[in-house]
């Protein structure tokens, strides 16, 4: 395919748009992967021996299976369930700090707030219970427990239990918490 200046070519699997082009002593090539939001440019000052066109369409396919795709940009959710937001904000593994946020398809996601760690996204249910969507917590089940008076007690993700504080006191805490408080060894 060719019109207004476009050509439009397939690399495998892939759909790639652009131009290549050459005049005695250079050949360039550009190319932009319709799928994957990627471009590259190739400018050589050869005449042969080099098909500019072919290293740029080769450089898409390997930033597009080798690199992380850019994050698409924050934006805001256009409306909020209060009950959910109440439930975002940082959550304790016992003294590991983890932030728990919405996501745009009215899920939820868990992530560490420092380095790497254990995180996961989750995908609401009918009963009121969230499913693990992908990473540590693929598959497992997350449950919001409440105290007697309706608040939030902890989060039950799989048998982990996430509080408000480290080792918060009077929230069930595998163990219990020790009425001493933290102290060296």
């Amino acid at each position: 395919g060719y019109g207004l200046g476009l050509q439009i070519v397939q690399a495998g699997q892939r759909t790639l748009v652009g131009h290549s082009g050459s005049l005695p002593g250079f050949v360039a090539g550009l190319w932009v992967g319709v799928e994957d939001g990627l471009a590259a440019v190739v400018l050589t000052n050869a005449t042969s021996g080099l098909s500019a066109p072919a290293v740029a369409a080769d450089l898409i396919g390997i930033v597009a299976e080798a690199e992380p795709r850019i994050p698409e940009p924050w934006r805001p959710l256009p409306e909020v369930d209060q009950e959910l937001l109440g439930l975002t904000g940082p959550w304790f593994w016992g003294t590991a700090a983890y932030a728990l946020s919405l996501t745009a398809d009215r899920g939820l996601e868990l992530q560490p707030l420092r380095g790497t760690g254990r995180g996961a996204r989750f995908a609401a249910r009918p009963d009121g219970t969230w499913t693990g969507l992908d990473g540590y917590y693929l598959g497992e089940t997350l449950r919001v427990v409440r105290r007697a008076d309706g608040s939030v007690s902890h989060l039950d993700l799989g048998s982990f239990v996430f509080t408000r504080e480290p080792y918060e006191p009077g929230d069930v805490v595998p163990g219990g918490v020790d009425e001493g408080g933290w102290r060296g060894l």
